[in-house]
C-alpha cells in the first residue's frame, strides 16, 4: 500500500493528509459549540496554531521518552542524538503527548487572553475525540498500531515489511486503528449528548473529565492486545498513564460536584 505521493520533490504522506482532516474535522465541530454557546468563534481560529503547535510539541516528547518497540530505538538513543528529535517526517508521535501538549498550549492560551479554560476546553473536547477518530486512519495507511493475530472476519493483512519481529508467519491482525477510532467516535457522540442533555446541571469542565475518564478507558483495554507497545521499566508507559489519567478525572469530576452540593446544604 502507497504511503504518499510526490508534489514535485516533495513527498507528501498520507497520514500527514489524515491528520490535518482530523485537525479541519476538530476546528469544524469546536466552531459549531463554540457558536451554540454563544462564545467568539474568532478566538477559536486565533487559537488552533497554539494548539497544532502545543500538540505536535508534546507528541514528538511523549514518543521520545516513550518509543515503541517497531522503532528499533530508545529513549536514550534520542538523548544522545538530539537532531533526531526533529525529525519528525520519519514518525514517532505519540497521542498521550498530543493532549497533554494541547492542554497545556490552551491553558497559556486562555490565561494570555483571560479566558475561563475549562469552559473552551468542554467546547474543544468533542472535535478533539472526531479528530482521534479521523487520524487513526492514518496508522491503516501506514500498517501500524495493529493489536494480536487473529482469524476474526474483520481482521486485516499486514505486509510482511511492517510485520513485528516473532510475527512474521502470521497474516491477519486486529484492526486495533479501527477500534480506538469507533471507540473515539462514541466518545464524541456521548460528549455532544451530555452538553445538550444535561446543559443546565454540568459545572464548566465536566466535559473536559468525562473526555479524560472515557478515552484513557478505551485506551487502557486496546493495549492489552496492541503488540508494539511502549514500556518504562518494564511496565506499559501508555496504560499507567491511562490509568492515572482516568482515577485523576473520576476524582475531580466526584469531589467537584460533591463540593458544591456541600455548599448548597450548608446555604439552606
Amino acid at each position: 500500500m502507497a504511503e504518499g505521493f510526490y508534489i514535485g520533490p516533495v513527498f507528501i504522506y498520507y497520514y500527514g493528509i489524515i491528520i490535518m482532516v482530523g485537525v479541519l474535522a476538530a476546528v469544524w465541530m469546536s466552531l459549531k459549540e463554540v457558536k451554540r454557546k454563544k462564545y467568539k468563534t474568532d478566538y477559536i481560529w486565533d487559537m488552533v496554531p497554539w494548539l497544532i503547535i502545543g500538540g505536535v510539541i508534546g507528541a514528538r516528547l511523549w514518543h521520545v521518552l516513550t518509543p515503541s518497540k517497531s522503532m528499533g530505538v530508545g529513549a536514550e538513543y534520542y538523548f544522545t542524538h538530539p537532531i533526531e528529535i526533529l525529525r519528525i517526517r520519519q514518525g514517532g508521535l505519540g497521542i498521550p503527548g498530543a493532549i497533554i501538549g494541547g492542554v497545556v498550549a490552551l491553558v497559556i492560551y486562555t490565561r494570555k487572553y483571560k479566558l475561563n479554560f475549562f469552559i473552551w476546553a468542554d467546547m474543544i473536547v468533542p472535535g478533539l475525540a472526531l479528530a482521534q477518530a479521523i487520524g487513526r486512519w492514518g496508522n491503516f495507511i501506514n500498517q501500524e498500531l495493529y493489536g494480536s493475530p487473529t482469524d476474526l472476519p474483520w481482521a486485516i493483512r499486514i505486509d510482511e515489511a511492517h510485520r513485528l519481529p516473532g510475527f512474521m508467519e502470521y497474516a491477519y491482525y486486529h484492526p486495533m486503528f479501527l477500534y480506538e477510532s469507533i471507540w473515539n467516535l462514541m466518545n464524541m457522540f456521548m460528549l455532544l449528548w451530555l452538553g445538550r442533555q444535561y446543559e443546565e446541571k454540568l459545572f464548566p469542565g465536566d466535559l473536559l473529565w468525562v473526555y479524560l475518564i472515557v478515552y484513557p478507558i478505551g485506551r487502557f483495554l486496546l493495549e492489552f492486545i496492541r503488540l508494539d507497545i511502549s514500556t518504562i521499566g518494564g511496565i506499559n508507559a501508555n496504560q499507567a498513564t491511562m490509568v492515572v489519567v482516568m482515577i485523576f478525572a473520576v476524582v475531580m469530576l466526584i469531589v467537584r460536584h460533591k463540593k458544591v452540593k456541600l455548599e448548597a446544604a450548608n446555604e439552606e
